[in-house]
């Protein structure tokens, strides 16, 4: 199968493109930095130096594409516009590169989106795909906006929305990872926010197999392991992962706001972006951020192979692996 992938120097657009090597596909791949891309070029994935911004490069790297797998996209922005101009207007330049070659029914694409795009489960219940959206902050309601403009296009769309992503290469999660390893972890609340993770190279399995078959086509699905564990868990294992006891401190609410606070107006500074903004206190205080995987394993087969605590270990092994702890 003929693939074209965005964001594929990226912790999971890597990892999806080894999904789809390990399966036989042809990879195309968006890339700013040939440095950077160096290894995919040496494993016979063929690049195309460009932006979401451009054009003329997208044209050539989509032209042949059987499936599009759109993961690139912005989790920290300066603003809701700056957000917007990657996450909706990279998409819909993506699908607009797709029918100036003439892929409209020669391809169809797999957007990466977000949970955030649905917003907090509500009353406990894990969120399906079907539910009404409620995203709560700027980075959800933009990924949900790409969402809108796939739905609007002109080809064939499967949407993956995933939860909290970790595993070997990921700098999110790393923090909490480097705070276990020094046995002081602060979370947000009292501990007991509930969540769904996946591993990421479960992630890249997920959209793969969801791209090798008709019948995700016009489906949002969430691909997440079917545990739930609340934040204080994610703590306590990652640090049994690291061998270490770990001391979890609970910031309140008015505590954590003033801290975000901080760190948003000294990225504002700094003009850059940071994840750690105060917008997403609204995510990182809602009670639960949990999804049910099934409705993909019914129409793809897939299933996630790790729970947290198998790759957790395998992720505190790879970062002792490349130096990173």
């Amino acid at each position: 199968m003929r693939a074209f992938v965005t964001g594929a120097t990226g912790f999971v657009g890597g990892h999806l493109v080894d999904a789809l090597l390990a399966r036989g596909d042809e990879v195309t791949a968006l890339v700013r930095s040939p440095d950077k891309a160096k290894e995919l070029a040496r494993r016979g994935v063929r690049l195309v130096v460009g932006t979401l911004d451009g054009t003329e490069p997208l044209d050539r790297a989509v032209a042949g594409a059987e499936v599009i797998y759109h993961v690139a996209g912005l989790t920290a922005a300066r603003s809701e516009a700056e957000f917007l101009a990657t996450n909706r207007d990279g998409t819909a330049r993506l699908l607009a590169a797709a029918r100036q070659v003439g892929q409209v029914g020669q391809a169809r694409v797999v957007l990466v989106s977000s949970l955030a795009a649905a917003g907090p489960a509500l009353e406990g219940r894990p969120l399906e795909g079907n539910e009404a959206p409620r995203p709560v902050t700027r980075y959800g309601r933009s990924k949900l906006a790409a969402e809108d403009v796939l739905k609007s296009g002109p080809l064939p769309w499967t949407i993956i929305r995933p939860p909290a992503v970790y595993g070997p290469a990921d700098r999110e999660m790393f923090r909490v990872f480097r705070a276990a390893s020094l046995g002081v972890v602060p979370v947000f609340g009292d501990g007991s926010q509930r969540l769904s993770l996946v591993f990421g190279p479960d992630l890249a399995a997920a959209i793969a197999a969801a791209g090798a078959t008709e019948a995700t086509i016009g489906g949002t699905y969430y691909a997440c392991h079917p545990e739930i564990i609340t934040s204080r868990q994610l703590v306590e294992t990652a640090a049994a992962a690291a061998g270490r006891r770990v001391r979890i401190i609970g910031l309140p609410e008015p505590l954590a706001r003033g801290i975000l606070w901080a760190t948003d107006s000294a990225a504002r500074l700094a003009n850059r972006a940071t994840v750690l903004s105060l917008d997403k206190a609204a995510e990182f205080f809602a009670p639960a951020w949990i999804a049910d995987p099934s409705g993909l394993t019914r129409a793809a087969g897939w299933a996630a192979e790790h729970s947290f605590a198998q790759g957790a270990r395998r992720t505190w092994e790879w970062y002792r692996a490349h130096a990173w702890l």
